[in-house]
């Protein structure tokens, strides 16, 4: 009991200790995504069964509309580091919600549709950044952990129930729900005008915790930390096969029903876990994290070869495990490594799992489909566990390289 009671009563106090802004934002984090995932997942149907594009077309829009979203994260930490979080924040909303807004002549026409879909995917790059640097600015190092899963936490819950929320109403009520959420943005974006402008930013010294203003604004990729990007890149590149193939793995095997509690309790122990594992994620070393990180991957990964309701739902848990202590240990670990502002570093980082959802998408379908005519889909799980595996080893062998030639 004392054990566990120690981060219970840290947690406590930590959120005790959380400003009115701190409240806002991490309402926010819940909203943002509550909306939006009440309409993205949505578009594919929308785009081809009501207006007709063809599935190509359909494919090329949404690829380029991710690409944005994830990579336009680096241009959104440059123009927080230059315009400011509360002005950047601000802007992103503004455009997001004229997005949405362009949904609704975009139930009619095509290019209305696509448009609308590009301004919410300029938003998000701008936002998120901002919005993740402004929640822990000039905070005590030993706040971070708590802020950036509890914004998780509620990102994630946003993103499981917007969908469930707005299901009845995708076709039937198209223009009511695309309305609902522009209002929603609207509200948003006027609490956000009430925030306090943050004082001068100032970022990181690498290494040790303290801070310093930076003498001058610097190029977007310069400071990088070169091991948190490239760990989130291969982070993201393992999970996202989990993400794409695991409803067409696991819905033959069990029921559309099963998956759909599956993805209940993933959603759930993200949501309860992530808080409550943050101190002691940080308190991990870095390298210690990423084996017990990539080492629940790959559990995860194994146990969903496996195939039956049990085994894909312990698979699933392992894989969530693996994604709370990766996630936000990477973040972590590149806020201390970089010496750029914390906007920057999460653009930074932003643009890593993109690359690595990326890559994911470009291997994954080819690999699931040869696993399946060379004996069964387990094989695939099988090699997705290999790669988890490896990566930590190729890390640990990359970083002591790098250590002799320094």
């Amino acid at each position: 009991m004392t054990v566990l009671g120690k981060p219970r009563g840290r947690l406590r106090s930590g959120i005790a200790r959380l400003t009115g802004p701190q409240r806002f934002l991490l309402a926010g984090s819940f909203l943002i995504p509550l909306g939006s995932f009440a309409v993205l997942p949505f578009m594919s149907v929308l785009l081809h069964e009501r207006l007709g594009m063809g599935l190509g077309t359909v494919g090329v829009v949404l690829a380029v509309a991710s690409l944005v979203q994830f990579s336009g994260g680096v241009v959104g930490g440059a123009v927080a580091e230059r315009i400011g979080l509360r002005h950047t924040m601000l802007l992103a909303l503004a455009i997001r919600t004229a997005g949405f807004a362009c949904f609704l002549p975009g139930l009619r026409h095509p290019a209305a549709a696509v448009f609308a879909l590009f301004l919410v995917s300029v938003g998000a790059a701008l936002y998120l950044p901002a919005n993740k640097a402004y929640l822990i600015h000039q905070v005590d190092a030993e706040q971070r952990p708590l802020l950036l899963s509890a914004s998780g936490s509620a990102l994630n819950a946003g993103i499981a129930l917007g969908p469930l929320a707005a299901a009845p109403f995708v076709l039937s009520a198209s223009a009511g729900l695309f309305t609902a959420v522009t209002a929603l943005f609207a509200v948003i974006t006027a609490g956000h005008v009430l925030l306090p402008v943050e004082s001068p930013d100032r970022a990181p010294t690498a290494g040790t915790g303290q801070e310093q203003t930076p003498p001058r604004r610097e190029k977007v990729f310069a400071g990088l930390a070169v091991l948190p990007f490239t760990t989130t890149v291969l982070s993201l590149y393992v999970f996202m096969f989990f993400q794409h193939y695991l409803a067409l793995y696991a819905v033959p095997r069990t029921s559309a029903t099963y998956y759909g509690l599956v993805l209940a309790l993933y959603a759930l122990l993200l949501v309860v876990a992530q808080p409550l594992l943050s101190d002691r994620i940080a308190r991990l070393p870095y390298a210690r994290a990423l084996w017990l990180g990539f080492g629940a991957m790959a559990g995860g990964m194994a146990t969903l070869a496996v195939g039956n309701h049990a085994a894909i739902l312990a698979g699933a848990l392992l894989v969530c495990l693996g994604e709370i202590v990766l996630f936000l240990k990477n973040d972590l670990e590149a806020l201390d490594r970089s010496p750029r502002a914390p906007a920057v570093v999460f653009g930074h980082q932003r643009l890593a799992a993109g690359i690595g959802a990326f890559a994911s998408g470009i291997m994954g379908g080819a690999g699931y489909q040869l696993a399946e005519r060379g004996g069964g889909a387990g094989l695939f799980w099988v090699a997705v566990a290999a790669q988890c595996v490896l990566l930590p080893l190729l890390l640990s062998r990359w970083t002591a390289l790098r250590g002799r030639g320094r």
